[in-house]
């Protein structure tokens, strides 16, 4: 990827293919990022999202999808396969 970044006075693009990174206004290298033109520093990387960000379930909608005994009855809809594991797992809870 080549930094897109117009030289007005040169008349032309910069060209380099080092460190280049796509922005909205597209691909930069470091010299001509949004805010190196505007001579400010650039953001230093954060923490990131934490790590069970997306894997924590919520209780709301743990027991909406797990609730075996409204498939079972047929409350809730749900694959034929999955009509009969909830049927199977109610008898085998009632037994």
């Amino acid at each position: 990827m080549k930094c897109g970044h117009w030289i007005g006075p040169e008349r032309r693009h910069c060209g380099t293919t080092r460190d280049v990174r796509p922005y909205l206004t597209g691909p930069c290298c470091p010299a001509h990022t949004p805010r190196a033109l505007e001579g400010l520093p650039e953001i230093p990387p954060g923490p990131g999202i934490p790590a069970g960000a997306w894997t924590t379930p919520s209780p709301l909608n743990d027991s909406r999808v797990h609730d075996a005994r409204a498939v079972a009855s047929g409350k809730r809809r749900s694959t034929p396969q999955a009509y009969r594991a909830a049927q199977a797992a109610v008898r085998h809870e009632t037994t």
